[in-house]
């Protein structure tokens, strides 16, 4: 057996275990760790960012761009804990991601050294990081290392994906012990879990009996890879689609049968088709509010009277927010195929009611293209989306930021394949979108990414646009430049009709904003203004043909920024606003159905 540091048991496993880039910032607590990444037997291009938040959104955009785990690597401290951002937006939306921290050596904990948090108990860190990871350890030994590290990986590859937060104190880094380094084959199980055959059968039952059946396809569906399966099964029992947040590009959103995006900023069409169905077939969605409307009903769902049949890798997430006809806990690729090989070849006739979902369809395209085609200037958040669409390939990757941006493509940019619509769903982290476009691009060098976000956004994690030139990762950076959070001013408008800390001004008022083509041309980026509508598209095609990093700052107007809301979401209205908003909310909030 070799005899290796702590450090060169973490940088030798993580190649071994297929690791292609690991991200940080090497502070103090983390540097006999790093330097092994520089011996020949452990070498990975290490990605150096900006802020330790961007490391772990670089790495979570990467495993979101192909399903593979990477790492990033953090000090002790208040490096360790600028990463808790980047562990909630891994946490919340399932994608797995190690992030390995340095820690107090275990000589010196409770003694308040440098960055130590140990008011309460000693070395507290680990604490901070439960809450957001699925699994954490804290090793205290070099020998525990290759057991502990097996362990990570099999958490993050197997059942739900999540982060897993390891801490390797200052001396186990450095401390060397004769060790053998596992074999991940032989650590975790092989393959999928497959559904209980009643369970399918069950399913199969409801299903025949629907009418007016819908698929609503989640994240999940992604990460078992099982597109195909959910294509099968919509066409071969002929029932409409339709997405989540996460669950944009799991099906073709130019196929006669999907319906559209639910939820809150989800498409009139979907939520129609959802909210009418009968039987909902759930393909890896946990119903969060914002796709559920908030669970009020005939909104977004119906759930009940319309029954579900609930597939999920997590047996948590089954009849948390809606009961279930049928619980399936399985890997959603296996359980949809199960289904589709359970039902009989021949379909049935649900003419009429596909011909209902073209006549939506149809209403929707025609409400679209009001905003979408539109030569208004500054320009609407939908009209840079469609000349977007028309530059690229189907094929490319787009990772949108939260706010407007978010909202504005899942209605409006469609997308064709899996994994080519990014975006930070359930914890909608502004500055997630930058750093994980870059590890979407270092991950999928061959297929163009752009990155569409707005300027709040943008401001949060700019400095990584740097990495597009620093780490050979030419990403497309489109900032929807509104001065401000329009998305919280929109939102806070509607609830009290004024509105705080969301315009970006000068002290007489007039809007702010820093020059971003400026901007970018200062980190070495081609970088430009568009200033009318005529400019757009052949400005776009520029940068897309070009290969290279650009930065486009795209004007967007204030009140024409956001995406259209179909859906509801439950945000409570003061006592002192006693118009008809209080009625409504008491009203709407009455038909909740989660409880």
């Amino acid at each position: 057996m070799p005899v290796l540091t702590g450090g060169q048991i973490v940088a030798r496993t993580l190649r071994n275990y297929g690791v292609d880039v690991v991200a940080g910032i090497p502070g103090h607590g983390i540097w006999s760790l790093t330097d092994a990444f520089l011996d020949d037997e452990s070498r990975i291009p290490f990605i150096q960012t900006f802020h330790e938040q961007s490391a772990v959104h670089l790495a979570d955009g990467y495993y979101r761009a192909t399903g593979r785990p990477q790492a990033a690597v953090t000090s002790i401290g208040a490096g360790a804990s600028n990463t808790v951002i980047g562990m909630g937006t891994a946490f919340t939306d399932s994608t797995s991601v190690l992030v390995v921290t340095g820690g107090p050596p275990t000589h010196m904990r409770g003694h308040g050294l440098l960055q130590e948090l140990d008011r309460y108990t000693a070395n507290d860190f680990p604490k901070v990081a439960e809450a957001v990871s699925k699994r954490h350890w804290v090793v205290t030994r070099v020998e525990e290392l290759p057991f502990v590290l097996h362990r990570c990986f099999n958490s993050m590859l197997t059942g739900r994906p999540g982060p897993v937060h390891l801490e390797v104190p200052m001396d186990v880094q450095a401390e060397a012990a004769n060790v053998e380094l596992h074999d991940l084959e032989r650590r975790i199980p092989v393959g999928r879990q497959h559904p209980d055959p009643e369970a399918v059968e069950r399913a199969v039952d409801v299903l025949r009996a629907a009418t007016r059946p819908v698929i609503v396809v989640g994240g999940g569906a992604i990460t078992s890879e099982a597109s195909d399966q959910v294509l099968a099964l919509a066409e071969r029992w002929q029932i409409p689609v339709v997405t989540t947040w996460n669950g944009k590009s799991a099906f073709p959103e130019d196929h006669e049968l999907f319906a559209g995006s639910v939820g809150q900023t989800g498409t009139m069409t979907g939520n129609a088709i959802a909210s009418s169905a009968d039987v909902v077939i759930s393909v890896g969605c946990r119903f969060t509010d914002w796709s559920a409307s908030s669970y009020a009903k005939g909104i977004s769902f119906s759930i009940p009277p319309a029954k579900l049949i609930h597939i999920d890798i997590d047996p948590h997430e089954i009849g948390k927010n809606y009961p279930a006809e049928v619980g399936i806990v399985a890997d959603a690729q296996r359980a949809v195929a199960a289904i589709v090989d359970s039902l009989p070849s021949q379909g049935v006739d649900r003419s009429e009611y596909l011909a209902e979902l073209a006549r939506l369809k149809q209403d929707w395209e025609e409400k679209l293209a009001g905003r979408r085609d539109s030569d208004r200037f500054p320009f609407t958040s939908q009209r840079p989306l469609g000349a977007l669409r028309s530059v690229l390939p189907r094929d490319a990757i787009i990772v949108a930021g939260s706010g407007n941006t978010q909202g504005a493509v899942k209605q409006t940019f469609p997308v064709y394949s899996p994994r080519t619509h990014l975006t930070s769903g359930g914890f909608s982290s502004m500055g997630w979108a930058v750093p994980a476009a870059v590890g979407a691009k270092l991950a999928r060098p061959d297929s163009p990414v752009v990155c569409v976000l707005g300027d709040g956004d943008f401001l949060m994690t700019a400095q990584e646009i740097a990495l597009s030139v620093t780490a050979d990762a030419p990403v497309i950076f489109v900032v929807q430049n509104n001065a401000g959070y329009m998305s919280i001013r929109g939102g806070q408008r509607k609830q009290t009709s004024r509105h705080i800390g969301t315009e970006f001004s000068y002290p007489d008022g007039s809007p702010y904003s820093p020059d971003f083509a400026a901007m970018g041309r200062a980190f070495g980026i081609e970088s430009w203004k568009v200033n009318d509508a005529a400019s757009l598209e052949p400005t776009l095609r520029k940068a897309v043909q070009s290969g290279a990093p650009a930065v486009i700052e795209v004007p967007t107007d204030r009140d024409a920024a956001g995406p259209w809301v179909p859906g509801w979401w439950d945000f409570p209205i003061p006592a002192y606003i006693t118009d008809e908003r209080q009625d409504e909310y008491h009203r709407t909030r009455a038909t909740e159905q989660h409880l």
